[in-house]
């Protein structure tokens, strides 16, 4: 299972990133929470203390690897030919959530022919952990799609647009699902988030009927989630609470349509 989780920021979607890995993992599954935030704090929300967020390097800013995997013996000429698989082994770390995190980060130009070498491991990395490896993975992402290439999107099972019902917020949301379009994602849908009232959620649904996006989820405001961010709490801490109650439903939604495409792709394969 790929997920990847849009968004303005302030509109949640770290919480819902976060909590679809907690979920994921508590589940049984072996769970990949990527963070390709220019400002990560994907950590926090799973357990780690500010320390502990300090000390990771992102792969976009670790030049070790960045010149290992493309460095040449000819100044100026870059290797676009490398592996990346042994880079989840050792610069993933596990978190109190039973998640691994792997904080990408971002690189100043990530336009469609930018061939700089951080760009290229962090597009090679992406596509090597949504279309070769097996497990679930959940990416967090900013409110852009310049991290995908056509190839990687395309692999991705879900793409989740988060919004609350500010017309900023929901401006934001409808420029993230035709940036994902473009690249390829087939399956996006809104995720309406911190929703006080009927008439919020009313806002967020004609939003996605008017741009004939499926609505998967309604996180409602709740307190709990103000709290554990005042304290800093982790997502272990929010167990029982509406918002990743509501959550959970979104991720049981998530797998039964992909059940039922497989379902549906091994019957055709049966009977063409």
């Amino acid at each position: 299972m790929k997920i990847a989780v849009a968004g303005k920021g302030g509109t949640g979607k770290t919480l819902v990133a976060g909590g679809l890995a907690f979920l994921l993992a508590r589940a049984g599954y072996t769970t990949l929470a990527i963070d390709a935030d220019s400002a990560p704090n994907l950590g926090f929300l799973l357990g780690f203390s500010s320390r502990d967020e300090g000390a990771i390097v992102p792969v976009s800013k670790n030049e070790a690897l960045i010149a290992a995997k493309t460095g040449t013996a000819y100044p100026g000429v870059y290797s676009l030919n490398f592996t990346v698989d042994d880079v989840v082994v050792k610069y993933a770390v596990p978190t109190p959530a039973g998640v691994h995190l792997l904080v990408m980060g971002t690189v100043a130009s990530m336009g469609a022919g930018c061939t700089c070498p951080a760009n290229s491991v962090i597009r090679a990395l992406l596509r090597h952990l949504i279309v070769d490896r097996d497990e679930a993975v959940v990416l967090d992402m900013e409110a852009g799609v310049e991290h995908l290439g056509r190839g990687t999107a395309e692999g991705v099972d879900m793409m989740l647009v988060i919004s609350d019902a500010n017309r900023q917020s929901l401006a934001i949301a409808g420029r993230i699902a035709r940036l994902a379009q473009d690249a390829g994602i087939p399956r996006i849908a809104l995720v309406g988030n911190r929703i006080a009232d009927a008439g919020q959620e009313q806002v967020l649904r004609e939003f996605a009927k008017a741009r004939e996006l499926v609505v998967t989820g309604m996180i409602p405001f709740d307190p709990a989630v103000v709290r554990a961010g005042i304290d800093g709490n982790s997502i272990a801490t929010l167990e029982g609470s509406a918002a990743l109650c509501a959550i959970g439903g979104i991720l049981s939604r998530i797998d039964q349509e992909i059940k039922e495409r497989l379902n549906g792709r091994v019957d055709t394969e049966k009977h063409p």
